[in-house]
């Protein structure tokens, strides 16, 4: 197993009150929650190996640990955000025909959630989930002014409030009635798990999602697409560096869009990537960057990484774009939850949302909590 320098970082060195290295002490002294917990390694493996497998996070120490036939390490990775991210990278990885086993601690019993804390992350009351609206492309273009237009309204999108269900009161005495709470499953478009597959297989890169829970204060979001009767959309966050990846971005699609052929029958398949035709509403259809997700005979379903939405295209419909060089630019939305209520899709669908982002989802941590000033 190779790996360059340029993938190692040095270690930290945080000293304790008797001077010695916090990273020297047996984990089962120490638990650090930036920590990570990486086992079933091969025995002959060493802390240079651990670190180049761990490498697209950063790693700032390894502590590994041999106990008879058994090799594990601890990787400190500096962040909980990183050791979210590793988990749903690696658990279950062959390596070195090895399944890995990765946890953020594996000592710890599983705790129940807390229902009072985190009530919308349960994923109970399934009903309320409804998979990402079926789109069909379009012909005409003129979208390119889409964020200039919107970041000069005057005025900001409301949203639909969402009917908080409290006990009724009772005139009976002997008649009770147990409190009712909404719950809503995250979107499986929007769990880290299917976020990382695609990072890895569209962009080869995974850092566009470490840096989401970076964001916070007050913010602009255009909204580009909402799950129906749940809190959860995808919006771009409006700053300068969204405004210059959407200008290079757009400018080579569209240099790029007559000289791209059709893909064959034959290459188009689960994991392809494309471009194809994204229906803009009154904006009209504008070549868009795309993922395959599935095939059923001559129809394709595809995800549009810039937009956060699915959308049903015919196969014959499918330009190719599979050169890194169009993949550089990480997406340009990211997922969001509304604080309060749920959005209405017809209301805020390209529009722009004002407010500022409260935290994210302890179990989702790039799904930023987002409350829209009133």
């Amino acid at each position: 197993m190779s790996c360059s320098s340029s993938d190692f970082r040095p270690s930290a060195k945080v000293f304790g009150e008797n001077g010695a290295l916090e990273e020297q002490k047996s984990p089962k002294f120490k638990k650090r929650e930036t920590e990570v917990y990486v086992g079933n390694l091969p025995l002959d493996i060493s802390e240079e190996e651990i670190r180049c497998l761990l490498k697209d996070f950063s790693p700032l120490h390894v502590h590994r640990v041999q106990n008879g036939c058994r090799c594990f390490a601890f990787v400190d990775l500096g962040s909980t955000q990183k050791v979210a991210l590793a988990i749903q990278a690696l658990n279950g990885k062959l390596f070195h025909k090895r399944k890995l086993y990765v946890n953020s601690n594996n000592r710890s019993p599983k705790r129940t959630p807390d229902v009072t804390e985190r009530p919308q992350e349960l994923l109970v009351n399934r009903r309320q989930w409804q998979p990402t609206p079926v789109l069909l492309p379009g012909t005409s273009h003129g979208w390119r002014s889409l964020i200039s237009e919107k970041a000069s309204a005057q005025g900001f999108a409301g949203t639909t409030a969402c009917p908080q269900l409290t006990p009724k009161a009772s005139g009976e005495p002997c008649e009770t009635e147990k409190s009712k709470t909404s719950f809503f499953a995250v979107p499986m478009e929007m769990r880290g798990s299917f976020l990382v597959l695609l990072l890895r297989e569209c962009f080869r890169d995974l850092g566009w999602l470490a840096t989401i829970p970076s964001i916070s204060g007050e913010v602009g979001l255009l909204v580009t697409s909402t799950v129906p009767q749940t809190p959860f959309f995808w919006a771009m966050h409006i700053t300068e560096t969204l405004h210059q990846n959407m200008q290079a971005l757009f400018s080579a699609l569209a240099e790029a869009e007559e000289r791209q052929p059709y893909l064959q029958d034959s290459a188009v398949r689960r994991g392809t990537r494309g471009l194809a035709k994204y229906h803009l509403g009154d904006y009209g259809p504008a070549w868009n960057r795309c993922w395959v997700l599935d095939r059923v005979d001559s129809w394709v379903v595809v995800m549009f990484v810039d937009f956060g939405r699915s959308a049903t295209i015919p196969v014959q419909s499918l330009r190719t774009l599979d050169g890194d060089n169009f993949w550089t630019i990480p997406p340009l939305t990211q997922p969001f939850m509304l604080e309060k209520g749920i959005l209405s899709s017809n209301q805020v669908i390209h529009r722009i949302l004002k407010g500022k982002i409260t935290g994210a989802l302890n179990l989702e941590s790039h799904i930023l909590k987002f409350e829209e000033f009133e």
